[in-house]
């Protein structure tokens, strides 16, 4: 089996079942299975897949154990030797999974790939692949000035410039269409457990390189990513973020870096929430007042994720402890 396509799905039941048809219609040149992970989905995700799609392999979960987990559980019953994961929110465009195998097929040094991504209406989204937060990369944003979108400088995980037009080594493939060799995967044991989600692939990066590999995009494999469909409030969206970047940050930063990094993540939340309640006291705009409480919500729970992914923070993204929102320990 050369390749073993991996899709976590949670409460993404439309997306999901379009996603997997354009898998199953724009893959015909490589020799792959479907596997399917439905993670606590409560929308009848799992019970549509298997109706529309008898022969995708799937596997369900009583409850959201998160991105990461849910794909180490996956690759255990994968045959490929490549994996490739793929977010439920994608559209598979013009064969763009055999294209990213080819591509993997004639750059085997590097070991993990990923392809080009754009939005619905065929702009590009650049979340594609970044490149790693530093202190300072930290510090633009907690500050603002990584609004500054085309200054390398200032948005400094970013590749403004580039258009994902090239072939390009980058630091990090984002998991949203991410292949990887399989004996790399099982060399550096998946993803860590510890992120539940968010950042998962950018610590698997960042350890694959030392490794040896060397990560990298081509345009020829080009898909749509919608972005962020499980989460109907933005709130919890950025929360999560949060816990995976402070989570990233402990796993490879030094103890001074890690105690300045968590104050400037803070000093973030502070300037977007004063920000935007000042903007919208001003002129009276009901979008900066909806942005203002957005971001009054991710400080009162800022106890989610300013010690990364904690048990607490796992539980209540998992649903498992809802009723603990506003404490801080």
């Amino acid at each position: 089996m050369n390749l073993s396509i991996i899709v976590v799905t949670h409460n993404t039941r439309e997306m999901t079942i379009e996603c997997i048809r354009s898998i199953l219609e724009q893959t015909t040149r490589v020799q792959y299975e479907l596997i399917v992970f439905d993670s606590g989905s409560s929308d009848g995700s799992a019970a549509a897949i298997r109706e529309r799609f008898p022969t995708v392999k799937l596997i369900t979960s009583g409850q959201d154990v998160g991105f990461g987990r849910a794909n180490n559980l996956a690759v255990k019953s994968a045959q490929g030797r490549r994996l490739l994961l793929i977010n439920p929110d994608t559209v598979v465009l013009d064969h763009a999974i055999d294209r990213l195998n080819e591509f993997a097929d004639t750059t085997p040094e590097c070991r993990i790939w990923g392809g080009r991504t754009v939005f619905a209406d065929g702009s590009l989204n650049p979340a594609s692949c970044w490149r790693s937060a530093t202190l300072w990369s930290v510090f633009c944003w907690a500050v603002g000035l990584n609004l500054f979108k085309r200054s390398v400088v200032f948005n400094p995980e970013a590749y403004p410039d580039w258009k994902r037009d090239s072939v390009r080594s980058v630091d990090i493939v984002s998991g949203c269409f991410f292949l990887i060799d399989r004996a790399l995967w099982e060399e550096l044991g998946g993803f860590d457990p510890v992120f539940f989600m968010y950042a998962e692939e950018a610590d698997l990066c960042i350890r694959a390189r030392n490794f040896g590999a060397q990560p990298k995009i081509t345009p020829t494999a080009t898909i749509i990513h919608y972005g962020g469909a499980s989460y109907p409030r933005k709130s919890e969206l950025r929360i999560h973020l949060l816990a995976g970047r402070v989570t990233l940050m402990d796993r490879h930063w030094s103890p001074l870096s890690r105690l300045i990094g968590r104050r400037l993540y803070s000093l973030m939340t502070l300037t977007r929430l004063l920000g935007y309640a000042t903007a919208a006291a001003l002129l009276r705009d009901e979008e900066y007042r909806a942005r203002a409480r957005e971001w009054y919500e991710v400080w009162a729970n800022r106890w989610r994720w300013a010690n990364g992914w904690t048990e607490a923070a796992v539980n209540a993204a998992s649903g498992e402890d809802s009723k603990t929102a506003g404490q801080f320990g």
